[in-house]
């Protein structure tokens, strides 16, 4: 049960220490042998929906398995008798259509109550023919709609110059790796095996050979118009080329495909991608048993959880992050040199990408690699978030060892800057916004531009290590921050939930980078942090900031935010504000006896609007490292944060 503390005062000391040495103890206890962290990564139904779509598409059904997602799946279903994108969020038309096809490829009775509820919910929502593409796909490969419900993307995309308007260097990393094996399956139209026959025309408010309107909008500009009338000429003639001219192409994308399949690690190590290359080698005629086919098949085996009578699918697996996050908790409770540390960094350390030059190299052929990936494996696409997380902590461990490595990070971080000061998280300069404007990108996530909280990581990482060379960079990034800062004083946070997250990795930020703390950008956004703090002492966000909620606000304090706010506080200055020992008061009183906290809202974004997750080991490090600092503050000479995370 949580602890009982009075929140009108400052926490007491042996109380601030016992709670820190429960969290840390908590942490320690799920470190690997081998000094890794990882942690659960979940998002929506979408997910483990498609999966037992995928097991029936192939006829490769493991019915032990579906019962248990089956369970997962009658659990997180809402209120509204649908299926949200996150805890507690509104019904959502296309997370609800795969939910309902999965539970009744299953074996659940479309009579049953929970089936006729989210019937009725996807009706009156427009039915089945108003999801997203990517739904529209799905039900296309099962002929559940015609392909004419979904947008062209002929497979001679695969030869198209750099200079054409849309080239796949164009659009980010995710995108890529997603679009590369599925214009094979939009080229060649395969049909799911689908042994058990079944069909979801129910759930369809017209029939879909009479649908005339399945890309009709609301658009986001007039490039939607334009590219509308595209589609609609592209409908016409793409039918109409033979397979034996596109033949060079489909080569070409199987290519593309098998140099980045990542082993077991999948490709692009993010399960739609790794689900579309499974997909297309079977529909290539691939044997099972084929190098390439087993391979794809594994990666996506390897994110399904199993928890007792319960079952889902991950969208990726976090072990790069999970540790980088999880260490320097550890590392503000234990100081410099801890054995749990040094493990982790080791293992960090041998993780680092130095001889594969990824797709990033295309558009900065001079940037050295050197960066880390958020998964297992994944060469081709590090991401500087990552790599500044982990190079902190490298240098911050102190171990000589590391030095190559952290030198390696900063040269490709630098590298890898956007020309408008800014980065974004795989790619450099990835800011090409009318693509997002196609009728396939309706979920509006494209692209890969420079974001705050990326670029604040980056000026962190950058900062703490403090090389005069970096200045310049340094000034681009902050003129970048303070021109992003919204009105109100915050940031937006577009990998995390949402400005509480972009507001404190944006202060931590401009700590490591001397911005001084009258600087009118740092007291606004503190005076926004210190607003949206809740009576009770700490902080929450709903996901639904990112769909024009107010920002910053919850009908409940949560661990990871309570502690974002709290970091981003201290790294302003506010270490001895009252508004922070409330915070960490509620953080200790919201504490569990065996160390952790518990906090089933989503705490981060794949793709605002679309698509969130629940990272299962934020509630456990960032209050711990926020605790512990507050901690070496109080009880320290000095007031100020010594490090850029």
């Amino acid at each position: 049960m949580p602890h009982d503390i009075n929140l009108d005062s400052s926490i007491a000391t042996e109380d601030l220490a016992t709670a820190i040495e429960r969290a840390e103890t908590a942490l320690g206890s799920r470190q690997k042998t081998d000094g890794h962290w990882v942690f659960e990564l979940e998002a929506d139904a979408t997910i483990p929906a498609e999966y037992v779509l995928l097991e029936h598409y192939l006829d490769r059904i493991d019915p032990a398995l579906q019962q248990k997602i089956g369970v997962y799946l009658r659990r997180i279903q809402g209120e509204h008798g649908g299926w949200p994108l996150y805890h507690g969020g509104a019904f959502n038309i296309s997370a609800s259509v795969k939910a309902y096809f999965a539970l009744k490829a299953i074996g659940d009775d479309p009579a049953a109550p929970h089936m006729a509820a989210a019937r009725r919910a996807i009706l009156a929502a427009g039915g089945a023919e108003r999801t997203n593409v990517f739904t529209r796909i799905q039900l296309a490969l099962f002929g559940e709609v015609p392909w004419s419900a979904v947008p062209v993307m002929p497979i001679e995309i695969m030869g198209l110059p750099r200079w054409f308007p849309f080239h796949l260097l164009k659009v980010s990393y995710w995108s890529r790796t997603v679009i590369v094996p599925l214009l094979v399956l939009m080229a060649l139209k395969p049909r799911a095996r689908n042994p058990k026959n079944i069909h979801v025309q129910e759930l369809f408010a017209a029939k879909p050979e009479r649908i005339d309107d399945w890309i009709r909008g609301p658009y986001r500009s007039n490039w939607g118009h334009f590219f509308k009338a595209v589609d609609g000429v592209l409908q016409k003639v793409d039918p109409r080329i033979p397979r034996a001219r596109r033949q060079k192409h489909i080569d070409a994308a199987v290519a593309w495909v098998h140099e980045r399949l990542n082993g077991e690690d999948g490709l692009g190590a993010i399960y739609p991608a790794m689900a579309n290359s499974v997909m297309m080698f079977d529909v290539l005629g691939y044997a099972p048993d084929h190098p390439d086919a087993a391979t794809a098949w594994d990666s996506v085996r390897k994110l399904v959880t199993v928890k007792g009578e319960e079952a889902y699918c991950q969208p990726c697996l976090s072990p790069i992050w999970d540790t980088g996050l999880a260490a320097h908790a550890m590392a503000e409770v234990q100081g410099h040199g801890a054995a749990g540390v040094g493990a982790a960094a080791n293992w960090l350390l041998a993780k680092q990408i130095t001889h594969v030059r990824g797709d990033w190299a295309e558009t900065r052929p001079d940037a050295p690699p050197g960066g880390w990936a958020f998964q297992y494996n994944n060469d081709f696409y590090p991401d500087v978030d990552d790599t500044a997380v982990v190079g902190m902590l490298l240098h911050r461990n102190g171990d000589p060892a590391h030095a190559e490595g952290i030198e390696r990070a900063r040269q490709w971080v630098v590298g890898m800057q956007s020309k408008n000061g800014g980065w974004g998280a795989f790619d450099a300069d990835n800011s090409h916004d009318f693509l997002n404007h196609i009728p396939f990108a309706d979920h509006g996530a494209l692209l890969d531009p420079p974001t705050a909280d990326v670029t604040a990581r980056c000026v962190s990482f950058l900062a703490q290590l403090g090389h005069a060379e970096d200045a310049p960079v340094i000034a681009r990034a902050l003129t970048y921050l303070r021109s992003d800062q919204e009105a109100e004083g915050c940031w937006f946070g577009r990998w995390g939930t949402n400005y509480i997250y972009g507001t404190w990795s944006v202060l931590c930020a401009l700590n490591a980078a001397g911005v001084p703390r009258d600087d009118l950008m740092v007291r606004r956004a503190v005076a926004w942090l210190l607003d949206k703090q809740r009576p009770e002492g700490g902080w929450g966000e709903d996901c639904a900031s990112f769909e024009g909620a107010p920002a910053g606000e919850y009908d409940q304090s949560l661990p990871s935010q309570t502690a974002w706010a709290l970091l981003g506080l201290m790294a302003a200055g506010e270490a001895e504000n009252p508004a922070v020992a409330r915070g960490i008061a509620w953080l200790a009183s919201a504490q569990k006896e065996n160390g952790e906290w518990d906090e089933l809202p989503y705490n981060a974004v794949g793709f605002p609007k679309v698509f969130y997750l629940r990272y299962h080991g934020y509630r456990l490090f960032f209050p711990l490292l926020a605790m512990a600092r507050y901690r070496n503050l109080s009880q320290g000479n000095s007031r100020e944060v010594a490090w850029g995370f």
